[in-house]
């Protein structure tokens, strides 16, 4: 960094940076979950099926998934202010072509201009939060990030639900654009540079690698569970990600100012952390996509039941998110991981025994228990692997690491939700609940198998404190 830069890193009000970046952040993660139970009125609206529908969330993901591997290289070639400004602008423009699109093609369009300011959100705001913070105080920092990330998917199903059966679905995007509209008004009187500018060439070939290869992969594995491993639509989908991904990776190498820096995973701890953040988010992501399908089609609980055993769980880990983010700042991660993995091995383990006389009770309690285990897990985990990083390599980490995860969400529901239908014992039209059931028993299994591959590697993690990483950094001279 820059003399100047370094001077306004520390003389910046990082309370008001904190706050517009999680206003925006919070927006950003909403929408990915907003939709989720206003489908069918959407469907009835347009006249369109369930599968085209379903294409609101999965253009999302997609997009985003597609978006963040670049981000690293807009942080180093816009100012932090007209990134993030321009990251709004964009999203807040889709949410207006979603509220007022007249046909479901312009829909999909807004969802697409949504998703591309969406996606620069999450690593924008973890480069900004690991700059201008401390290495002893980017825990606490970082809980903040994992408040949001935890809380907004919370209450996007429950919000959505109370406005689609009282309001007009359009109402949701109309909620949504305040916020985001005021937020970049905030910003633009209080949001400061402090992410360094090294202006890295444009590689097109790259961002259409990138674009093919993550694209691929992510389409590829969220239709698996739908459409099956041996669907050639889903075939050719991993093969193109696949081979672009080989491509983008042997060419990153080759560039001096490669858009995405694989070389980040020269760092062990970094490496190590990485790996665990993508078992507990494969865990994570593929549970809660199996529990609402187990409780509402084979145990004969209700939407509002599934969303409220999930709710206190996430607002749980939301809330905790801050304190183990204080924790770690005193201890490191390495205890705060092997104890929520444990927890989240127990309680995974525990839902291997459901059936149709289970209560919602028990789902509750245990799911809210596995999600506090997963509170000491996820964020500290992650900010002890980009600790690990000199300063000029952090935009590269926090890209890299929200690719890991996302690619590992739509592994971990894919593989789950295919072990889910393919175990269970009857799926015909005479099917009784208690044979589908036994497929979802076999699914925990698997991710209880995760869970312990993750406590396993817990171990690894370096047993410093983040204030003994700062001095060692200091030691070897890395900025």
């Amino acid at each position: 960094m820059s003399e100047k830069q370094v001077e306004g890193v520390q003389n910046v009000n990082r309370l008001t940076i904190v706050a517009v970046l999680l206003a925006g952040g919070f927006v950003a993660i909403l929408n990915q979950t907003l939709l989720a139970t206003a489908i069918p009125h959407v469907m009835a609206d347009f006249g369109i099926t369930e599968n085209t529908a379903q294409w609101l969330t999965t253009i999302f993901m997609l997009v985003n998934g597609v978006m963040i591997p670049i981000t690293a290289f807009l942080i180093e070639t816009f100012t932090t202010r007209r990134l993030f400004i321009t990251a709004m602008a964009i999203f807040a423009v889709g949410t207006v072509i979603c509220a007022i699109a007249p046909t479901f093609s312009l829909l999909m369009v807004g969802r697409v201009v949504q998703a591309s300011g969406a996606g620069i959100m999450m690593p924008l705001m973890m480069t900004v939060f690991l700059t201008i913070f401390p290495i002893e105080k980017r825990g606490s920092a970082m809980g903040m990030v994992g408040l949001v990330i935890s809380f907004a998917p919370a209450i996007g199903p429950t919000l959505s639900g109370y406005i689609v059966e009282n309001y007009p679905w359009r109402v949701m995007f109309l909620i949504v654009l305040p916020i985001a509209i005021i937020d970049i008004i905030v910003a633009y009187f209080v949001l400061k540079n402090v992410t360094k500018q090294t202006f890295p060439k444009v590689d097109f070939l790259s961002i259409i690698l990138s674009t093919l290869g993550f694209g691929g992969l992510l389409y590829g594995f969220s239709t698996a569970g739908d459409n099956g491993w041996g669907s050639m639509q889903v075939m050719i989908s991993l093969i193109v990600g696949i081979v672009s991904l080989v491509f983008f990776i042997t060419r990153q190498f080759k560039l001096k100012q490669p858009i995405l820096e694989f070389r980040v995973f020269k760092s062990k701890g970094f490496t190590i952390t990485t790996a665990i953040g993508m078992i507990v988010f494969m865990s994570l992501i593929g549970s809660e996509t199996i529990l609402p399908i187990y409780m509402q089609n084979m145990a004969g609980f209700s939407a509002l039941e599934s969303g409220i055993m999930i709710m206190p769980g996430a607002i749980l880990m939301g809330l905790m998110s801050p304190i183990t983010g204080r924790i770690f700042d005193k201890i490191g991660a390495r205890w705060l991981a092997i104890t929520g993995l444990s927890l989240m091995t127990i309680t995974t383990f525990m839902f291997t025994n459901l059936s149709t006389e289970t209560s919602l009770t028990y789902l509750t309690i245990v799911f809210g228990i596995r999600m506090f285990g997963m509170s000491m897990v996820m964020m500290p985990v992650t900010t002890a692997g980009l600790n690990q990083l000199p300063l000029r390599l952090i935009p590269h980490g926090t890209a890299m690491n929200n690719t890991m995860r996302q690619v590992a969400a739509s592994i971990g529901t894919a593989i789950l939700v295919t072990v889910m239908t393919s175990t269970a014992l009857n799926t015909g039209e005479n099917a009784m609940p208690s044979d589908l059931i036994h497929g979802v028993n076999v699914a925990f299994y698997v991710a209880s198998a995760l869970s312990v591959i993750g406590l396993v590697l817990s171990f690894f993690i370096k047993g410093t404190t983040p204030a003994e990483e700062r001095a060692a950094q200091a030691a070897r001279g890395e900025t």
